[in-house]
């Protein structure tokens, strides 16, 4: 039996509440209050936070001392990412991370980055990303914006513009767009609602306890295709 407890009981934590709530494996309960959540279950339990970028940034540490595991699911805090994943690191709790869980999302990144090196060693291609949310998404440009935009750079060697529309009720667009004088290529990720995004964090937090230390979602979901890839080699 694994025990979970999901920081923040808005959209996103409603939506993994009804995805785990019928599993037999799991014990689950909700606070919208985690710095009040009591630290003997705490130490029994694995957190799944979807907060504010302010509400994480004052609780992290709470979560690290006290919980087993952590899947962190807030966006907007990368500017402390390296303090984050330190604090976790030296308390010895496993922590999964992600601009973005949903499964889909994180293979669009290993495309784009296949696509950014490929289109760069060509070196007559512009890179750009547009992204399109809902009007009460707090963090602008995205932290999958942020995370595509390292991708591309890194393999590029240059800078890429992030364009951000926050609209309606869009659960979330992401575009990376290359164009030459002669050509333009576009590669796109819509969501068509939080069900993939919730889906993603709740299969982390099962994952984790067979594992121990940091990591970022996408490096995790990368490793795991990799070792199918080579098992269907041989």
């Amino acid at each position: 039996m694994i025990k979970i407890v999901i920081s923040g009981y808005g959209r996103m934590g409603k939506e993994i509440f009804s995805i785990l709530q019928n599993r037999e494996d799991v014990s689950l309960c909700t606070t919208e209050d985690i710095a009040a959540f009591n630290t003997d279950a705490a130490a029994e339990s694995v957190c799944i936070d979807f907060t504010s970028p302010e509400s994480f940034r004052r609780n992290y540490r709470f979560i690290a001392d006290n919980f087993k595991a952590a899947v962190i699911g807030t966006t907007g805090w990368t500017d402390i990412r390296e303090e984050v994943v330190t604090y976790f690191e030296e308390r010895g709790k496993t922590m999964i991370y992600a601009s973005n869980f949903s499964l889909g999302v994180n293979a669009f990144f290993e495309i784009a980055r296949v696509a950014s090196a490929l289109l760069a060693s060509l070196g007559e291609y512009d890179s750009y990303i547009t992204e399109f949310h809902h009007k009460l998404k707090l963090d602008s440009p995205s932290g999958t914006a942020v995370t595509l935009r390292e991708i591309t750079e890194t393999a590029t060697g240059r800078e890429v513009p992030v364009q951000s529309v926050r609209c309606g009720s869009i659960p979330g667009i992401h575009n990376l767009g290359f164009e030459s004088a002669d050509d333009r290529i576009t590669l796109s990720h819509e969501a068509f609602s939080r069900r993939g995004f919730a889906s993603g964090a709740a299969t982390a937090a099962l994952w984790t306890p067979g594992l121990r230390g940091v990591y970022d979602f996408r490096t995790l979901i990368n490793e795991k295709l990799r070792k199918n890839l080579h098992n269907e080699r041989d």
